[in-house]
């Protein structure tokens, strides 16, 4: 089943709790929050205050994407927030391993996220820890790009190492996702499809999202 996370990054944020009514009237599974420092990546947006204030107003799952320099250091407090999945970049963690063990004891879901330029073997060690694996199709820190299709292979190989190896975390994908791209997408072997300017600027939102679930 292919699941919908709609990226809060391309919202109106001057009506921002309009927006999440929209999705969540529209029926998606996640609400995707890019969570940037202004180090890791060249851009500063959603903090722990702006997501404890978004769960509060909806029953959507929170899927929480820290690109932090230091993720580690925010994890506990943006479960505390509300993240039902929270998601760290495998270039941001020299001991990944121990990064989603520390997830995993506040209750959320581990996500794991390779750059386009990281190839999918770095993750070889935690492939059997992880909840769900984020493929980035863009380079992160900016919404509006065009997906780079190079990074299809990592994510064929992903899903061939889940149905060899039996293990049971969901693939994402970020990134240039639209009604084209989310078909490459599901085709390589993608479980949930953030999306940002493809959903919130679309006037016929429930067509677009049954379009890309199907």
């Amino acid at each position: 089943m292919t699941r919908i996370a709609p990226s809060l990054l391309a919202a109106d944020y001057l009506k921002l709790g309009e927006e999440i009514n929209r999705m969540e009237s529209a029926g998606v599974d996640y609400l995707h929050i890019d969570v940037m420092d202004g180090h890791f990546v060249p851009n500063l947006t959603f903090g722990i205050d702006m997501v404890a204030q978004i769960a509060k107003s909806t029953r959507i799952p929170l899927d929480v994407h820290l690109m932090l320099a230091e993720p580690e250091r925010y994890i506990e407090a943006f479960a505390n927030a509300g993240a039902a999945i929270i998601s760290v970049h495998v270039e941001a963690c020299p001991h990944i391993h121990a990064t989603l063990k520390v997830i995993k004891q506040t209750g959320a879901k581990a996500g794991v996220v390779l750059n386009p330029g990281t190839p999918a073997e770095s993750l070889t060690s935690v492939l059997s820890e992880a909840d769900l694996i984020l493929q980035m199709t863009v380079n992160p820190g900016f919404g509006g790009q065009s997906f780079i299709p190079e990074t299809l292979t990592n994510i064929e190989k992903l899903a061939i190492w889940r149905r060899e190896n039996n293990y049971s975390y969901l693939i994402e994908v970020d990134g240039g996702i639209n009604q084209e791209t989310a078909k490459q997408a599901k085709q390589a072997g993608v479980d949930i499809l953030v999306a940002g300017s493809y959903l919130f600027q679309n006037t016929n939102l429930e067509e677009a999202i049954a379009n890309m679930k199907k």
